[in-house]
């Protein structure tokens, strides 16, 4: 029974999820987004934004505790080098996960994990104003041309009648 048990345990003893959860906390932090399956992802997530969290204060003692998770020089460097100075506003809330469906010999949910300030997509769209979200209703840009035209074909039919008149 797993009565109060507060995490997943991935179907893994605690040395083995530790490992593949610092290995794909190395890649996320190298590769900035990583391919993975749902229920990792989400374990990856508690386990690697309170590493991320203690970037933001460049210590030697965060430094040391850091790489005490990851035992990985390069991925620490790039940490507290790179990825802090991006992060240094935001109070929480570093990785994104993206659900892309269910992977087709297991039928796994998988998704991307990603860090938030690298998307560039993302912050392209949110920098421009423009909402990523779609809706049944369809865009405000088609809403908007309607009355536009509306008010073309008003217009277009007043010069028409004054020649009538003029006549």
């Amino acid at each position: 029974m797993r009565h109060n048990k507060s995490f997943n345990h991935l179907s893994r003893k605690a040395a083995h999820r530790d490992a593949l959860l610092a290995n794909m906390t190395i890649s996320l932090i190298k590769h900035k987004r990583i391919f993975t399956t749902l229920a990792k992802a989400k374990a990856l997530r508690v386990y690697a934004e309170p590493l991320i969290n203690r970037a933001k204060n460049d210590s030697m003692a965060n430094r040391r505790l850091v790489f005490s998770y990851l035992q990985n020089k390069e991925a620490v460097t790039e940490l507290f080098r790179e990825i802090s100075q991006k992060i240094a506003d935001r109070p929480g809330g570093y990785t994104r996960i993206l659900k892309t469906g269910n992977r087709l010999g297991d039928n796994a949910k998988t998704c991307f994990i990603e860090l938030v300030d690298y998307n560039e997509n993302m912050l392209k769209d949110k920098k421009e104003g423009k909402k990523t979200r779609r809706t049944r209703r369809g865009s405000k840009a088609a809403a908007a041309e309607a009355p536009k035209a509306e008010a073309a074909a008003p217009e277009a039919a007043a010069p028409a009648a004054e020649e009538a008149k003029a006549e």
